[in-house]
């Protein structure tokens, strides 16, 4: 099973893709933890990657895709993967399609947990005032939001386009929400 992950920022992409790895035995690809193992393991990609970063830019799409090529290449990935964080325009959703085309993994499902931003700044705003994290400040929940709608709710709407996506509410109880993705997972397994 080959998974895409989608959903704005706080809808609960990390918490579902956690349940999804446990129950179907797929690897978990988090493009942001892969970038940061890169960096720490001070691999050729990580090395570029820092140099990016350190220079306060933003990292390719290019060099991105060179790591997951990496990834999808492990061991772990035979039975299947779920892409959280990856992709996030429409360039990278070409991108992706042509890896996958490639290596022989073409994408199955891309899963959209779906939660009205209203539902998600009261989210963060409640992790903020426990945790103290600063990407979980209203306001910079607010700017991450506007971001997500004018990079990546096109990726949404081509996935639609492709008939390859299946939304979600993902407003409710975790388990509930599980559930919900469960069912829609059924055919795939």
């Amino acid at each position: 099973m080959r998974i895409v992950i989608l959903g704005a920022p706080g809808s609960g992409k990390g918490t579902q893709a956690a349940f999804i790895k446990e129950t179907y035995q797929i690897a978990h690809i988090s493009t942001g933890d892969l970038l940061r193992a890169h960096v720490r393991n001070g691999t050729p990609l990580g090395l570029k990657a820092k140099s990016v970063m350190e220079a306060g830019q933003l990292v390719s799409d290019e060099l991105v895709l060179g790591m997951l090529a990496d990834r999808l290449a492990a061991d772990d990935t035979r039975n299947g993967f779920i892409l959280d964080g990856y992709p996030r325009n429409l360039i990278q959703v070409a991108a992706l399609d042509e890896l996958l085309a490639s290596v022989g993994q073409p994408l199955d499902i891309a899963v959209k947990l779906t939660v009205p931003f209203d539902i998600i700044v009261g989210r963060c705003e409640i992790r903020f005032k426990a945790e103290g994290r600063k990407d979980d400040n209203p306001d910079v929940v607010r700017e991450r939001l506007r971001i997500y709608s004018d990079q990546t709710e096109p990726v949404v709407a081509a996935y639609r386009a492709a008939g390859r996506l299946v939304e979600i509410d993902g407003v409710g109880q975790v388990a509930e929400i599980t559930q919900r993705i469960q069912d829609t997972l059924k055919p795939y397994a």
